[in-house]
């Protein structure tokens, strides 16, 4: 069994504490609110320069019209119905399936990029990910240059270091791999790098042949365990999806570990954390199992 250890507690007792909060609400198409209150929807705006055109008629505005970038406040709408599901996709090995969902979602959202409150960040960031995964290097230095321009007060968008660590050679060894990866789980990082960073860091250790020496193989384990934990734990702000594949993937450990109360716990948060995802279908088949 894995050593007691009183932050690893914690992080359990966290993990099976942790249940998102939902609501329910009519489907908004997505628009661009401008800071005198008036909103058009994207679909009939385009980018031009530093300036956004009115393409086709909508309410109180007409073709042609354009409007300082800046003027615009905030993104209002609905998240596009196939982020959560792209990311999920991701998160569970599938990448190139993946971007089958996110890279409309850049497409169509673009114009949004430097609007507080898009959808586009999320989209392209995962995207990010997805293409380092797929060991595209090309795709991860074109997105992450539009997410840096998008992004300016940052410079580099940390999603970039995010991506060079994950597309560190099979040439490298496992323990350059993970210090990369734990390098950026750090505070003075965004939230959602520093959980993806830790979610690939507990996919690393987990995919690793486990050592001969007994005592080496339970700490990889315990620190593939905790890695997992410190997802929805340390950094829940970083996003739904990735607390609940996270929780699901603590749980396989530790039903390893017949410590099954603490698993159902973790999959039945993962359930509800990942809905509508490939997530959310194999939690609640692995806590059907459990049954």
């Amino acid at each position: 069994m894995l050593p007691s250890h009183p932050f690893r507690s914690a992080l359990l007792a966290c993990a099976a504490a942790t249940l998102p909060l939902s609501g329910a609400g009519a489907a908004e198409p997505v628009q661009i609110v401008f800071q005198n209150g008036r909103s058009v929807p994207i679909s009939s705006v385009a980018l031009q320069g530093d300036k956004l055109t009115i393409t086709a008629a909508a309410e109180g505005f007409s073709p042609g019209q354009s409007f300082p970038l800046a003027t615009a406040d905030h993104i209002f709408g609905e998240k596009p119905a196939d982020l959560n599901p792209g990311i999920g996709l991701l998160l569970m090995g599938k990448p190139a399936d993946a971007l089958k969902l996110l890279e409309p979602i850049v497409a169509a959202q673009r114009i949004t990029a430097k609007i507080p409150g898009n959808f586009w960040l999320d989209a392209a960031r995962a995207s990010l990910v997805a293409y380092a995964a797929s060991g595209n290097s090309a795709k991860c230095v074109e997105i992450g240059k539009e997410i840096s321009d998008a992004t300016p007060a940052q410079g580099i968008d940390p999603f970039v270091s995010l991506g060079k660590a994950l597309l560190l050679p099979a040439s490298a060894s496992a323990e350059d791999r993970e210090v990369a990866l734990g390098d950026l789980t750090t505070d003075n990082l965004p939230a959602a790098v520093c959980a993806y960073a830790s979610f690939y860091r507990g996919k690393l250790l987990s995919e690793l042949k486990g050592d001969p020496d007994p005592v080496k193989a339970t700490k990889q384990n315990a620190d593939a365990l905790e890695a997992y934990l410190m997802v929805p734990c340390l950094y829940p702000s970083g996003g739904m999806i990735l607390n609940g594949v996270a929780e699901l993937k603590a749980a396989e450990f530790l039903v390893t570990l017949d410590r099954r109360e603490e698993a159902v716990a973790l999959l039945t948060s993962s359930v509800l954390e990942s809905a509508g995802t490939l997530v959310a279908t194999e939690a609640a088949k692995r806590l059907e199992s459990l049954k």
